[in-house]
């Protein structure tokens, strides 16, 4: 057992930042979040919820009072842009006697991360995920719909990775040693296809679920009209069109971190079941 520690985490109301909060309140830690929102964040009972923003870092001091581990975001404020505080950030934290950073990866270089990675007052640990499992709710309107889902490129491959998994590597890299220096890629246990993934969650639902693959240029439709910006559809289409290596490449990170195998697409679409139902 670890000694109990206090945990910022930041983006805690988001996808990875509730599930950070989840598995160390799991291991018995203290958790601080940080929101700009407090009256919407609905957190468990127990965690401290704290109002601020990493875009303006100097308020930040108070949040970070004895603080021994502090989880970061990249982006920052709401249309979500790349932070350029993460100096600003790193002193404050080191002020405060912060030991552990852990920083979750947001796909590219990143002014914050550069900072992060730069930093030796600190033991910093890069969380590097691949595609989400929750992104299979984006899914759940036409599943409901009409009872299908409509995407292109349909045969790729994908090493998936639930949500859970991300907060548990970062929980033992913010409480435990061993983990400074190291840049973790934290994917599912099983490479699956998109008929794989609708097939699981018809699975776990209890009904048949069509799969309609799209050509490129109606998928770009689609995407647009759900009013998408084109820099994410020029991402969309590189990301399913030519998955890189580490997307469909499975690592043992959960298990050699965490001690426990990474959970399955199966255990997720359980989970998530209600989303798909009418």
């Amino acid at each position: 057992m670890t000694q109990t520690q206090k945990i910022l985490v930041t983006g805690a109301t988001g996808t990875v930042g509730r599930q950070v909060v989840a598995e160390l309140l799991a291991r018995g830690h203290e958790v601080r979040a940080l929101t700009r929102d407090a009256a919407k964040a609905a957190f468990p009972a127990g965690v401290e919820v704290v109002e601020g923003d990493l875009t303006r870092p100097d308020g930040l001091a108070p949040a970070l009072e004895g603080i021994t581990g502090l989880h970061l975001i990249t982006f920052g404020g709401a249309a979500l842009t790349p932070l350029t505080t993460g100096p600003r950030v790193l002193e404050l934290a080191r002020s405060a006697g912060v030991r552990r950073i852990t920083v979750l990866h947001g796909g590219g270089p990143t002014p914050l991360e550069d900072a992060v990675r730069a930093d030796d007052g600190v033991e910093w640990t890069v969380l590097m995920p691949v595609e989400f499992m929750a992104n299979a709710l984006e899914w759940a309107d036409g599943i409901v719909a009409s009872g299908e889902v409509r995407e292109p490129f349909v045969s790729r491959l994908s090493a998936m990775v639930h949500e859970g998994d991300i907060g548990a590597v970062a929980a033992v890299a913010l409480t435990e040693e061993g983990h400074a220096g190291q840049e973790y890629v934290i994917t599912g246990p099983e490479l699956l296809t998109v008929g794989d993934k609708v097939a699981t969650i018809a699975a776990a639902v209890g009904r048949d679920i069509a799969l309609v693959e799209l050509t490129e240029e109606q998928a770009v439709e689609q995407w647009r009209a759900a009013g998408l910006p084109e820099d994410v559809v020029g991402f969309l289409l590189e990301a399913y069109g030519n998955t890189p290596e580490v997307g469909r490449t499975v690592a043992s990170t959960v298990e050699k971190v965490t001690g426990r195998p990474a959970r399955t697409f199966t255990q997720w679409a359980a989970e998530h079941a209600d989303a798909f139902k009418a």
